[in-house]
């Protein structure tokens, strides 16, 4: 057995002398999880995924702020004040491949700096959002418990970012050709540039879903972490691809039907923490029905204007050249899918049209519609909990952390099944009225806590009623 230093009170016997002794068996704390310093716990794939981005995850949670404003600083300066080096630091702060002729960009390996670029913006912006402004008017609004505190800063981030993100994209959406016609959506493909508005909000998209899968992973982790990695990951995978296939107009549709959704749920949560339970009520109303209408109703009809107008519309062969030197349709390759990575190794280059990449898009739109419907069905059943006035209790949600909750670590065998009960690994349970925090981390590697039903699990992450403690 593996001894701990300073880990265990005065009353509890210390394992070294009980195996003298031949009787560690007997130790009434024999099987209390332990951890090293570093919190390593549990096994398989999980656990290990978990330490991989434990230490980096860490660091970079503590110094967020100070590692964008470093990155922003030097970029800044090195475009002002260093002309040699200006050409490549311009990369990062303005979109590129622009044609000047056209007042439009195409699309181009350099964009991967802006999109970095960004992703260190949003980080910072997020990071310094929350702690000088968001987390101050949390308290100044009557906020009291830390928890809520962090919860609504995060939730009010999230509103500002998509009320900005969803804003721009109507006024894309609204200003565009394809303003409510499907079949527009297909025509004149591949538009091999696009406006530079529109490359800034499809990159800026992509920079928000790429830096939203690293919060996930450096602060506290949720019970729903896998299928909002599976989410994320889903979505980054279908702007990127929708970008570089020259599909931004069905992505521009689509993330503005996503992101109104988002605006009212991140809504009603701040109104949840400033306790203004009937506007919550209320706005919870209006989340759910747009939740049905833009993810189960208009959704369907783009993905069936996919199956139906793409096709028809969009010439089956390949396409050749930038948007100056354009030529097409030309047979599709007898044999081989080289010509599905065309369009990543080179923008400028060979692009394909066939019913297998329209099939492709159709699985993994139908994926995501999958996770909708999953957690739609969460929302019903919360909501009909709520409805039922049996809701109350179960607000609390192990998704969202509790506060932290004294525990007393005085008798070791109390100890033990505190320990045991709880799931969390015990390293300090020095004097016997000792206050320990049982919190779960973004890289923690306990075992977690006990789960419980999926409607529990929402309700506090969807209810608006007031909270029993």
């Amino acid at each position: 057995m593996k001894q701990v230093s300073n880990g265990l009170n005065s009353n509890c016997p210390q394992p070294i002398h009980l195996q003298s002794l031949g009787l560690a068996d007997q130790s009434p704390c024999k099987h209390i999880p332990l951890a090293s310093s570093e919190g390593i716990a549990g096994q398989g794939i999980q656990t290990a995924y978990i330490r991989f981005l434990q230490r980096p995850g860490r660091w970079l949670l503590d110094n967020q702020i100070g590692f964008s404003s470093v990155c922003i600083a030097v970029l800044l300066f090195t475009h002002l004040c260093v002309p040699e080096a200006r050409f490549h630091a311009s990369k990062f702060l303005f979109i590129s491949h622009h044609s000047a002729s056209r007042r439009t960009y195409a699309v181009g390996g350099d964009d991967f700096y802006f999109t970095g670029f960004c992703i260190v913006l949003f980080t910072g912006l997020r990071a310094a959002l929350m702690k000088y402004i968001l987390t101050p008017l949390a308290r100044h609004l009557g906020i009291s418990r830390t928890k809520d505190v962090n919860r609504f800063a995060e939730q009010a981030w999230l509103l500002c970012y998509y009320s900005v993100l969803w804003t721009l994209g109507m006024y894309i959406y609204c200003t565009s050709s394809y303003f409510l016609n499907l079949k527009e959506l297909w025509t004149e493909w591949p538009t091999r540039e696009l406006p530079g508005i529109n490359k800034i909000y499809i990159l800026g998209q992509g920079a928000f879903w790429l830096q939203q899968l690293l919060v996930i992973h450096i602060e506290q982790r949720r019970k729903d972490h896998w299928q909002m990695l599976a989410h994320h990951t889903i979505t980054i995978i279908l702007i990127s691809t929708s970008y570089v296939w020259h599909l931004t107009r069905v992505a521009n549709l689509i993330l503005i039907l996503m992101d109104v959704v988002d605006i009212l749920f991140s809504l009603a949560k701040c109104l949840k923490y400033l306790g203004l339970f009937t506007l919550c009520d209320v706005m919870f109303g209006v989340f759910m029905l747009s939740w049905f209408l833009a993810r189960h109703v208009f959704y369907l009809l783009t993905m069936w204007s996919i199956y139906t107008h793409m096709v028809d519309i969009i010439p089956v062969g390949c396409f050749h050249g930038s948007q100056d030197n354009l030529t097409g349709p030309t047979p599709l390759p007898e044999r081989g899918w080289s010509q599905i990575l065309d369009p990543f190794r080179n923008p400028s280059g060979t692009i394909c049209f066939s019913r297998g990449v329209n099939w492709a898009f159709l699985g993994a739109l139908g994926f995501l519609q999958l996770l909708n419907l999953a957690w739609l069905v969460m929302i019903v059943r919360v909501a009909v909990r709520v409805f039922k006035g049996r809701g109350a209790e179960d607000v609390r949600s192990e998704d969202e952390d509790e506060d932290e909750k004294p525990v007393q670590t005085g008798e070791c065998d109390d100890a033990s099944s505190r320990a045991r009960a709880i799931g969390v690994a015990a390293t300090d349970l020095k004097s016997p009225m000792r206050m320990t925090s049982v919190k779960r981390t973004a890289h923690s590697t306990s075992v977690g806590l006990p789960r419980r039903s999926d409607q529990k699990q929402l309700l506090g992450r969807l209810g608006c009623e007031r909270q029993i403690y």
